[in-house]
């Protein structure tokens, strides 16, 4: 079987709802202490309050001016916190948290190096061991913890009701289901309304946090100078990242992330918000040029 088919059989079990991929590489840091609750609701974005025992919930910690520092989801684990962010952010957000932690009885360790993650899309069934713990997303679940933990959790899953996905192929479906990541399509400029964060990883109720008085003018009474978009049926030569989006001969935006020409389901980039999906725009690059629809993120995406 040649890549090109490989790829493309990871991405219809992805559409179909049986393929379980490593996510191993991402960064994990534990918030533990009788204060690790308290003084992550006072800097963070999302509302913990709700939450109780092995709840998770998508979060944003901010610079005080707003912007983007770290993406995360932060999962509760008895008395502690586990959060876990893109590849090489564990470090940051560790940093970042310590900054702050005055006065607090809590600690801020970082376990990139020691944990692990499986996404599991689709069936729900329960597939976690005893070491790890299971949160439910929005396409399945993901099982992480201790290593060997997850490790074991991975071998026993058999292979003939899941296709193990590899990079490209769950790199293509991210795109089109229009997930966000740092730093890609996200990064140290970003203000949460730009990228659409605010629907999910932002409480507009929860009280003070670090980079409120920004995201919450925006929502009252804002508004941002561009969106992220998906860019749809693609015709023409395929992009690359960082190609230029183009209206009306004006450059009013450029790509941030783009599928492998081998499963193109598509790209992500940022547009000015003068341009509304949907709408049909040129993409330019060096050596090539295409035209595409972009859609809002949260338009769903086709049947899979």
């Amino acid at each position: 079987m040649n890549d090109r088919m490989h790829h493309r059989e990871q991405l219809d079990a992805l559409h179909t709802g049986a393929a379980v991929v490593d996510r191993s590489d991402r960064g994990f840091v534990l918030v533990t202490g009788e204060d690790a609750r308290s003084f992550l609701q006072a800097l963070v974005s999302a509302d913990l309050d709700p939450l109780e025992d092995g709840m998770g919930a998508p979060s944003l910690l901010l610079t005080p001016q707003g912007k983007l520092d770290v993406a995360f989801r932060l999962l509760v684990v008895g008395d502690d916190l586990w959060l876990d962010c893109e590849p090489g952010f564990g470090a940051q957000l560790k940093a970042s948290l310590d900054r702050f932690r005055i006065r607090v009885k809590a600690e801020v360790v970082d376990r990139s190096d020691e944990f692990g993650m499986l996404s599991v899309i689709g069936r729900t069934e329960h597939v976690a061991d005893a070491g790890t713990r299971t949160v439910r997303t929005a396409h399945g679940v993901d099982i992480l913890g201790p290593a060997a933990s997850v490790e074991q959790v991975r071998s026993a899953l058999s292979p003939d009701v899941w296709t193990t996905v590899g990079p490209v192929a769950y790199e293509a479906w991210r795109i089109e289901q229009g997930i966000p990541v740092q730093p890609f399509d996200i990064d140290d400029k970003t203000i949460p309304q730009e990228a659409e964060l605010e629907h999910d990883a932002v409480s507009f109720t929860k009280g003070c946090f670090l980079g409120q008085e920004l995201v919450c003018r925006i929502d009252s009474r804002g508004h941002v100078n561009r969106f992220l978009r998906r860019f749809t049926t693609i015709e023409g030569d395929w992009p690359a990242r960082g190609a230029e989006v183009v209206v009306d001969g004006k450059i009013v935006g450029a790509l941030t992330s783009v599928a492998a020409s081998e499963v193109p389901t598509g790209a992500l980039g940022y547009v000015r918000r003068e341009v509304e999906p949907p709408a049909t725009v040129d993409l330019h690059w060096d050596g090539g040029s295409a035209r595409a629809v972009i859609r809002s993120l949260r338009e769903a995406a086709p049947p899979g």
